[in-house]
């Protein structure tokens, strides 16, 4: 069967994203909708986990949200970040991302390439630091492990929590493919919707837990990501409509 429309569970894309090129390309209709939203905790739920931000001397930031609810809670709890704070970035989109509320050229930054991996040279080589690590309720056991193996001082906090969006308007739209990027997408889908029903809609999933937890609540998984020859979401869905929909 063809593809006519596409649901994507994230939020609306940029122009210039390659979500826009599928759309013109195959002359499908996409929509963008997040199946999950972030709520932020406050300064008294950090101080029951008896965190105390001013007793670290750098962050470990793996996210946008972790930089902004990091600065969130820091503003609520009048803690003024000082200029000597280091900061490690997964990313350089992370850590560009500092800039929304720091002067970037004055500050120790140091920036990983993509993979939780590239920043532990970075941590060696600071084991000196008193380190706070702003996370949601998730955090993979490998991560924690290898903050362990280090044996380095650091405190994580879980100042975010993913909670599932009210997505029942959606409950008389029909899509041919809805596309799930975490285990919580998921779950949101059968949280608002306990009676759905795949049919003939086909399901693309983006990393191991999504598709685990897809295939657990009784899923068929036609499109995956990422795999050797399609390392992103957008490359799998196009792979797909190559197939289905040029016949």
């Amino acid at each position: 069967m063809k593809v006519k429309t596409i649901l994507v569970s994230q939020p609306e894309q940029s122009e210039n994203s390659p979500y826009h090129q599928i759309i013109e390309k195959y002359k499908v209709k996409i929509d963008f909708r997040p199946f999950t939203e972030v709520q932020g905790v406050t300064g008294k739920d950090l101080r029951a986990q008896k965190i105390e931000l001013q007793q670290h001397t750098a962050i470990i930031l793996t996210s946008r949200n972790a930089v902004d609810h990091f600065f969130r809670v820091a503003e609520e709890m009048r803690f003024k970040v000082p200029d000597t704070m280091r900061y490690f970035c997964l990313s350089e989109a992370v850590a560009f991302y500092l800039q929304k509320y720091i002067t970037y050229r004055k500050r120790k930054i140091y920036v990983g390439k993509k993979d939780f991996a590239d920043l532990i040279p970075f941590l060696k080589k600071h084991k000196e630091e008193k380190f706070f690590f702003p996370t949601s309720e998730l955090l993979s056991p490998a991560i924690e492990k290898s903050l362990n193996d280090l044996k380095i001082n650091w405190k994580r906090g879980i100042l975010f929590k993913t909670a599932h969006a009210d997505i029942t308007d959606l409950k008389d739209v029909k899509y041919d493919v809805i596309a799930f990027f975490s285990p919580a997408g998921v779950e949101s889908l059968f949280q608002n919707f306990s009676d759905f029903k795949q049919g003939t809609t086909r399901v693309a999933v983006f990393g191991a837990s999504t598709l685990k937890t897809a295939e657990e609540a009784g899923l068929r998984i036609d499109i995956q990501a990422p795999l050797p020859e399609t390392p992103s979401m957008t490359m799998a869905l196009e792979k797909y409509l190559e197939k289905v929909n040029k016949r």
